[in-house]
Formats: structure tokens, sequence, C-alpha cells
């Protein structure tokens, strides 16, 4: 990804030094395992630590690989020429270019997990706060973007709350599915290498033994782990179309921190847009977009094609970088975010009384007047309200046929605001816990 949507610690773990770094300790650790059980001299195993404080030279290894083609020969022979070429002969003795990489490529996206597991964590953590600032906060709920019943600003949040605690749960559930290597050799038999040395070099990375490979680590757990990443990406959408909503000048029931010398416009300096979660949008279809070629790296040819491997060169970083550094703006969206309640009771009387059409339709019906006149009653009010900004409660006052059922005092008792958010409470409890 772009600098300007990357942050420094997962950009890290895509480097070329880190991967070097990942690759020489899958060798290093291999040779130690190796040496326990006699296969190579303990001595030669111990030589290859000799390079554990080096930095591995980035454009030397560019440089062999130019001739070699091949990006682990290319590493092994410069590993050599800081072990020595005697002392190195036994490295990567019965193992497979994909034992390296896949291996690598899992530690990396173990890593990445971990700092997206935290990014989620920060995110629930501002929702929580801005869910129990605003739990009675009344504004209109929408259904086709239209006004629909009350609900709260606090339930927006915490349902908000409850979907990301649910991507909690899924990121990790894939980094668990993901957090496996494969030391097996060529085809996946261990013909030329002892199952040990695999059971050693996963334990000493974190990771767990593959039960099955072919020469590659089979790419369903990445498709899952991908999959995961988009589930998040659209929920960090999901959040961000409901503020973007929010503060259209129609509807300006919350915004984005506007900062001090901040320009909304080039051409119109009184505007204030949401650049922010616009952004975010935008970030999350990049994030989206990875998901179809993961799974289409699940069908390989026989025991391995390399037809995944440009795909997860680009896919690996670019999605877990962009993620990342989406969260991080999103938490901030939220933390910052301007709520403005009175706007919210403005736009709720922009058609008086209209929200509570339905509690009048029970009402009547509850007074013994069938579902299909009690509808054909309220609904000819509301209409009169949306056609004439007439005032709801005093239409029905008016109707004859409505008093009749009901009773002016009835009618008057339907209008409380409280009955609408009488089981906040209930619902907060079920998403916070006690």
């Amino acid at each position: 990804m772009i600098p300007r949507y990357s942050r420094p610690d997962m950009v890290a773990i895509w480097s070329h030094e880190t991967k070097f770094r990942i690759w020489y300790e899958i060798e290093a650790h291999a040779c130690d395992a190796m040496a326990d059980l006699g296969v190579i001299p303990r001595e030669n195993a111990e030589a290859v630590w000799k390079a554990k404080d080096v930095e591995f030279d980035v454009d030397r290894i560019d440089e062999i690989e130019a001739v070699t083609k091949h990006d682990v020969i290319a590493f092994l022979t410069h590993l050599a020429e800081h072990v020595g070429s005697e002392e190195a002969r036994f490295v990567h003795q019965g193992m497979t270019s994909s034992d390296v990489l896949d291996t690598c490529f899992n530690v990396q996206l173990v890593r990445a997990s971990d700092i997206l597991v935290n990014d989620v964590k920060d995110l629930l953590a501002a929702l929580k706060r801005r869910a129990m600032e605003h739990k009675d906060t009344v504004r209109v709920g929408r259904s086709h973007g239209i006004h629909a019943e009350p609900t709260t600003m606090g339930l927006t949040f915490a349902r908000f709350y409850a979907e990301m605690d649910r991507n909690l749960n899924r990121l990790k559930k894939a980094r668990k599915e993901i957090a496996t290597g494969a030391i097996s050799g060529a085809v996946g038999t261990f013909a030329n290498i002892d199952p040990a040395v695999e059971d050693h070099v996963c334990a000493k990375l974190g990771l767990e033994p593959e039960p099955i490979s072919t020469q590659v680590i089979p790419r369903d757990r990445h498709a899952a782990f991908f999959a995961a990443l988009g589930v998040v990406a659209s929920s960090i959408e999901n959040i961000a179309v409901e503020i973007r909503h929010m503060q259209r000048t129609e509807v300006l029931e919350g915004a984005e921190f506007f900062s001090m010398g901040q320009k909304g416009s080039s051409a119109m300096p009184h505007k204030k847009n949401p650049v922010l979660t616009e952004n975010l949008t935008g970030l999350a279809r990049l994030v989206r977009m990875t998901v179809i070629p993961a799974m289409e790296n699940v069908a390989l040819w026989h025991e391995r094609d390399i037809s995944h491997s440009s795909v997860e060169r680009n896919i690996g970083p670019d999605a877990t970088i962009t993620l990342d550094f989406a969260l991080a703006r999103l938490t901030s969206v939220v933390d910052k975010m301007l709520i403005f309640p009175e706007n919210m009771l403005d736009n709720m009387n922009k058609f008086p009384g209209l929200v509570m059409s339905q509690r009048v339709l029970l009402a009547l019906t509850q007074a013994g007047v069938s579902r299909e006149d009690a509808y054909a009653m309220v609904q000819r009010n509301a209409l009169k309200v949306w056609e004439e900004r007439t005032d709801f409660k005093e239409e029905l006052l008016s109707d004859e046929e409505v008093v009749a059922a009901l009773g002016a005092d009835q009618i008057e008792a339907n209008f409380d605001m409280g009955y609408h958010i009488k089981h906040v409470d209930t619902i907060f409890k079920r998403v916070f816990g006690d």
C-alpha cells in the first residue's frame, strides 16, 4: 500500500528485512532439529546461528536472484556468504522452497492478525464509550431512508459495537486457522526430512504443524483468512456510511470532527465534508477486493503450482496494511465524532408525531377495530401530515372515528416518547453484559 494509507508497525511485517529474518529463523531452527536427530553435525547447525545478528543485504539478495531467478536460492546463497560455504552446506536439507515461503507467509499473517485484533479492541472501546454517553439520546430510526420510529443514538453505537465484537471473534478464529507451518519437503511426504523437524520449527515460531500438506499449505485456510478481513472491512463501511448519512446537511445529527485550519473544499469555504468516512468506504472496497483472488487460490494443480504466489505477494500486505489503517482511522472518527441531539429532535418533529403511527394502529386494534379499518384510519391522517405538514396528533383528535374508538386521553397517551426507549437497558445488557 502507498504510505498515505499505511501505519509503520504493520508495514514492518511485510518488509524484505522481516521476510528474510523469518526465512533465516526457519532454516536455523530446522538445522537445530536435524542436529538433534543426528542427521547433520551439531557444529554445522551452530554455525548457522552465527548470522543471528546479521542484517541481510536486500540489494545483494536481489543481485543474486537476478542470476538464479529464484528468491529462496538467492537468499540461501547470501546466507552462505555470512556463515561460510562449508558450514552452510546442510542448510535447507530435505526442504523445498514452499516450506520456507508458506511458513513465513503464515507467520506474517499471524503477526498481522495480532495487530488487527488490537485495532478492533481499540474500536470497541470507542464505540462502547459513545454508546454509554448517548444511551438515552433519542433520534428517529429510519428504514429505506424514511422516518420509522424513535430509537437512540446509544443503540446505534451499541449495534456497531455488537457487530465489531463478532468481527473480533472472526479475526481470532482466522488467526488460529492460519497459524500453521509446513516443513514436509517436496510434495509433502517427508521423504527427505523427518516430521520432527516440522514439529520443532513450528513450535519455535508459534505455529501448529499442518496436518497434511502437499508441497504447499492448503489455501482454503488463506481464503478463510482474507474472507474474514473482507467482513471486517464491510463492517467498517457500514459504520462509515451511517456517519456520512448523519453528516448530510439535511440530517446533521452527527459529524466528523473538523479541526482548526481544516478546509472542506477548494472552491466553497463553507463546506464540511465527511472525507474520512468517505475514505473508509473506499478502503473497505480495497480490502474486499482481495477476497475473490484468495478464494481462487484454493484450486492448485496436483501437489503444487505457483499461481497463488503472485496473488499473495500483493494481497497479503495490501489487505492487512489497509485494514489496519482503516480500523485506526475509524476509531479516531468515532472517538472525536460530534453529536447534535437538538438536531435529532428537530428531525423527529419535521412531520410532527408521525413516528407514533404504529402505536396508534395497535391501540385501535386493541380497542376492537379491525386491523384493516385501523390501518385506513391511521393512514388517512398520516398522509395529511406528509402532504400538508400538519400535526399528526391534532389530526387524530379531529378525526371523529378515531376519537370514538380511543377517546382523546388515550390518543394523547400514545404520544409518550419514553414508550419507545423503555427496553434500552435490556438491549444494552445483552450487548455489553452487566
